[in-house]
């Protein structure tokens, strides 16, 4: 599992990473995913993704809330602890935890991304997701 950030890329250039590091299924984690940037929105993202062979699932379980959003980034505050903190609770129980083995699952069968904005996972919910998973089943983590 690896996760990617579509932060300054194009629709082909997230394909052709895709591509190069082989995977098999796109997990979109965005709340809403709609993007500014051409061919990133749902619809057409998951065109470009078929046409090369990778399958597309939108898991809005998995997003970030948008009131959550601002302070998320700053890992270092006071509210960006507060802020990952609560995220970590969403994935940790109700939907978020189902949404979170379903996806230790799914990764157990194919070679799966994480995608959302963010070029730097670090300043992304998808690092939480991702060791979230990790924490269901270590064997899926790259």
């Amino acid at each position: 599992m690896i996760g990617v950030g579509y932060e300054g890329l194009s629709v082909d250039q997230v394909v052709a990473r895709l591509e190069t590091e082989g995977v098999e299924v796109l997990v979109d984690v965005r709340l809403t995913p709609l993007s500014r940037k051409p061919g990133l929105s749902k619809r057409a993202l998951s065109e470009a993704l078929s046409a090369a062979g990778i399958r597309y699932v939108h898991d809005r379980r998995l997003g970030n809330p948008k009131e959550n959003r601002s302070a998320y980034a700053d890992a270092a505050s006071d509210a960006g602890i507060m802020a990952r903190a609560h995220y970590r609770e969403l994935l940790s129980e109700g939907d978020g935890a189902d949404a979170v083995r379903e996806l230790a699952t799914l990764a157990e069968e194919h070679v799966v991304a994480v995608l959302c904005f963010e070029a730097d996972q670090a300043r992304c919910h998808r690092e939480q997701v991702i060791a979230a998973v990790g924490e269901v089943d270590t064997s899926v983590l790259v």
